[in-house]
């Protein structure tokens, strides 16, 4: 703990010259300004959301729609923070389609899951090379039927997918209550590098079984 501008502050535990949009499974925590319970109670071991949780649950399932490279895995809310799993996968690809429509292919898949592979956080010269977009049309076979082209996208990170979440729950609670530019998160969330599939599937029994604990 340090001293800046005459405030204490808890040192970040982040991973230093880690790049966090790099490909891997991200454990993160949120919680709650003040860590208000807000989102709901906890009732024999089972959580039950209120409006304002189920605004954060419908804004966590919606984020893969906004960011190509994020898939969700275990996931809960409870009254005053929220714990989840995001996986960074720069291998899928947009989709759009001509007539607005927008899928994920992964190489020029479709409907193939990314696997855990071990995340090596020794810090490589080339942790931070980016992944090259194709931005060439796809091959096709059938002239006027629901061409597709693959979106020249940046990806982005765990930083970036946190403030959306942040930003879209809090817009949506604050119209609901007509309270325009209220805070409702923590400045700052938790997260941490899932290292092989032993931890993942500890962490994830973690989640499933925290409103019980």
């Amino acid at each position: 703990m340090t001293l800046y501008q005459n405030k204490f502050r808890v040192e970040t535990t982040r991973l230093k010259n880690w790049n966090y949009a790099s490909d891997g499974w991200y454990f993160i925590t949120i919680c709650t300004k003040g860590r208000e319970n807000i989102f709901g109670i906890i009732e024999h071991g089972t959580m039950i959301l209120n409006q304002y949780g189920r605004i954060v649950e419908q804004c966590w399932f919606d984020l893969p729609n906004h960011y190509f490279n994020l898939i969700l895995d275990a996931f809960v809310i409870m009254p005053n923070h929220l714990h989840g799993i995001m996986i960074i996968d720069n291998t899928r690809e947009t989709v759009v389609s001509v007539n607005g429509g927008v899928g994920v292919s992964i190489n020029g898949g479709v409907g193939v899951e990314t696997g855990l592979k071990p995340v090596s956080t020794d810090t490589q010269p080339n942790m931070n090379k980016q992944p090259q977009s194709d931005t060439q049309p796809q091959s096709d076979t059938q002239p006027n039927m629901n061409k597709q082209l693959k979106s020249s996208t940046n990806p982005h990170g765990i930083f970036e997918f946190v403030r959306a979440l942040k930003t879209f729950s809090s817009r949506r609670m604050n119209e609901l209550d007509n309270t325009a530019g209220k805070s409702r998160w923590q400045l700052r969330f938790h997260d941490h590098i899932i290292r092989d599939k032993e931890e993942l599937y500890r962490i994830q029994q973690y989640i499933f079984n925290n409103p019980s604990t």
